[in-house]
């Protein structure tokens, strides 16, 4: 059996993942709050751990690998957008989801083995906030119920800080309530017309943090394998996981291994509306297919910063013009079986590391480009169709990837061309001199005729 290694966070060294039953390899993947559009940060995360996923699947079997991605439908962000759109919460937290789901369908994301809602787990949040209060890890204050961190020695180990470090840098909310500024609230109150729950504390609603201790205990036991998220989860979220889920479980470990995606970065600084620099995955989807976004991601380590820019995206879609048009001169090769390649895996073994699998993905299409046998064209299709398929990718026939390609492009050119006529009628003729500019760079050239502007590649 193949050897896994991945960089963990607890010990902040790579490791030998040895799981703890390998019939039953288990993983949990912290999701989306629920409130707007999904964001480039979205789609990296579920990417990342969807290779790590089938890698799982290849080594230890398909029946064998359980994978839990949560929804986070209870949030103060999904609050603030229901007052900034008078919209209903139900109808944000449904809408929002179903974008996220049909984004992820997009980017070839396989659906985890169980999906859970926060809001189906409400008894279970109840149920261990009512063990920190019997251990002695929790108390009450105004209607709160908040995590004691002075109460878990070792508090902070996850992100390696102290508690100077912890309250410098995090989003610490201020209350004279709090016994510790760092302490975490389990349980708060609800106001009229707010999503709640009847409690022993009253009528109220769980933190953000215990919503994730509680769905992971839930479907995947009180101690498992895997827990993944972006580096930005690391503090405050997944320490204060880390404490409640300890705590109220002293004999269990919570997550053996701690897998942490880079920080992704758009054009080298980090991703901000102030900056101008914010982008949805369907803003992003509008420019480029799906599957070029998947490998631009796969592109660069997980665990390193990643850095977007557009360019990228562009060369990424060529790289996948090339995969597409070595299967199209195969396309009448029958394949029985599709096969993945050693060196593939053990790329991925080796902490995931997608720019070696995908130099390993180069190498098999240059041997289908020079096979000439029927034999040998069969041995590399079905190689490249199955080493791609670990990566998620090459999902489409050639006929639909150019067919997509042509008509995305044309789409954007007579869009581009309806833009400049526009621009002329209001008589800004520096822009609809810019459009036709820009569309002379990228080869298409405009000829305006009396029965309108027509174009052609050149």
């Amino acid at each position: 059996m193949t050897t896994i290694y991945l960089y963990n966070t607890l010990h902040r060294r790579k490791e030998e993942f040895k799981p703890i039953d390998a019939s039953n390899v288990r993983m949990y993947v912290c999701g989306p709050t629920v409130y707007d559009r999904a964001h480039l940060g979205n789609a990296k995360t579920p990417v990342v751990f969807d290779v790590l996923y089938r890698l799982l699947r290849e080594v230890y079997g398909a029946e064998h690998v359980t994978y839990v991605s949560n929804i986070t439908d209870v949030d103060d962000k999904i609050l603030n957008k229901h007052k900034e759109t008078g919209k209903p919460i139900r109808e944000i937290t449904e809408q929002t989801c179903q974008w996220y789901l049909d984004d992820m369908a997009k980017l070839n994301v396989l659906a985890p083995n169980h999906r859970p809602r926060a809001t189906e787990y409400i008894g279970e949040m109840i149920e261990l906030v009512k063990l920190l209060l019997q251990n002695g890890h929790a108390y009450e204050a105004q209607g709160h119920v908040l995590f004691d961190v002075d109460s878990m020695p070792g508090y902070g180990f996850l992100s390696g800080r102290s508690m100077k470090e912890m309250l410098a840098g995090a989003r610490i909310e201020v209350a004279d309530y709090k016994k510790n500024p760092a302490d975490f609230v389990l349980w708060k109150p609800s106001e009229p017309g707010q999503p709640g729950w009847d409690s022993p504390w009253g009528y109220g609603r769980p933190g953000w943090h215990l919503e994730c201790s509680a769905m992971s205990s839930k479907l995947l036991g009180n101690s498992f394998d895997i827990h993944g998220g972006g580096s930005d989860l690391i503090f405050p979220h997944h320490e204060n996981e880390c404490a409640q889920s300890m705590c109220a479980h002293p004999n269990d470990k919570f997550a053996n291994y701690w897998v942490h995606g880079g920080m992704l970065m758009v054009d080298g600084v980090k991703m901000s509306k102030s900056l101008g620099n914010f982008y949805t995955i369907d803003e992003v989807l509008e420019k480029a297919p799906a599957e070029a976004l998947r490998l631009l991601f796969l592109t660069t380590h997980y665990h390193q910063p990643f850095n977007f820019t557009f360019d990228g995206l562009a060369q990424s879609k060529g790289i996948l013009d090339k995969f597409y048009n070595a299967l199209l001169r195969v396309e009448d090769v029958k394949v029985e079986k599709t096969e993945v390649d050693e060196q593939i895996v053990e790329a991925l073994a080796d902490d995931l590391n997608t720019p070696l699998a995908l130099l390993k993905l180069h190498e098999l299409t240059a041997r289908l480009n020079k096979a000439e046998t029927p034999e040998d064209k069969a041995k590399y299709k079905a190689l490249l169709l199955g080493s791609a398929g670990l990566l998620g990718l090459l999902w489409q026939s050639p006929q639909e990837w150019f067919k997509g390609s042509a008509e995305e492009n044309n789409d954007t050119i007579e869009a581009k061309i309806r833009a400049r006529a526009e621009a002329k009628k209001n008589k800004d003729y520096a822009l609809a001199d810019q459009i036709r500019n820009e569309l002379k760079e990228q080869g298409i050239v405009l000829e305006d005729t009396p029965q309108g502007t027509i174009w052609k590649k050149v």
